[in-house]
């Protein structure tokens, strides 16, 4: 059986152990399924998500992909052939064990959930560590090409300082990161610029304790939903 995502990337090298347990793993498709999944970018059943003033400033636009802990693709509709293989991928057993041997860490019944993004000017995500009751993220990017100074790349940093940057990823397609929590698992998107042509695209692939909920998408949200109409050239 032919697959999308190559696993055997994420089988390559380990993990960097500093500042804390994290890796870069590119090249996870072909050519022709990058090209499918850049052209295809979800554009519907987003939300505005921000906040700022608190412990970080963030504003982006998410959708939800596949609910947490039900591997239920969600908004089938909306997806192009290559999106929903995806998913599907990404939900499966192989893909769960490929990250259980890269991390160290046994994922296979650890409740998980999938949300792709845009970032458009002026949307950032500030220093933190992830929340105490993610394990691990994936972060998989889509972007047919990037200028690193337009903003919208994922700055691993060694400390709470946004100055203190150890890695710089842009969010090509085929690239992406992963990041195995910890208390002192620093990390950013760095804010992307007013003239921007076109959106920063990302998907979030996180596995949760036993027993979270998921905090992007709560039981009682009634956040309205919308077709994303900001840059896409």
């Amino acid at each position: 059986m032919n697959r999308m995502l190559d696993l055997t990337m994420l089988t390559k090298q380990p993990l960097h152990s500093q500042p804390f347990r994290w890796g870069q793993i590119n090249d996870l498709y072909s050519a022709q399924d990058a090209a499918a999944l850049a052209a295809t970018y979800p554009h519907d059943a987003f939300k505005r998500v921000y906040g700022y003033g608190g412990e970080k400033d963030y504003e982006y636009q998410a959708r939800q992909l596949v609910e947490m802990g039900t591997g239920r693709i969600v908004h089938l509709e909306g997806l192009s052939p290559a999106w929903r293989e995806l998913a599907a991928e990404l939900s499966s057993e192989a893909y769960r064990l490929a990250m259980s041997g890269l991390t160290d860490m046994d994922l296979r019944t650890a409740p998980m959930e999938i949300n792709v993004f845009h970032y458009g000017p002026q949307a950032c995500l500030g220093p933190h560590p992830d929340l105490s009751d993610k394990l691990v993220t994936h972060i998989l990017y889509f972007n047919e090409s990037w200028n690193i100074s337009d903003g919208g790349c994922l700055n691993i940093l060694g400390s709470a300082d946004p100055m203190d940057v150890v890695a710089v990823i842009p969010p090509l397609v085929g690239h992406s990161a992963v990041l195995v929590r910890a208390d002192h698992s620093w990390h950013a998107v760095s804010k992307v610029v007013d003239n921007c042509r076109t959106s920063r695209r990302s998907m979030t692939v996180t596995f949760y304790r036993a027993g979270s909920l998921s905090s992007m998408w709560p039981a009682a949200d009634q956040a309205p939903l919308h077709d994303y109409e900001g840059p896409h050239d």
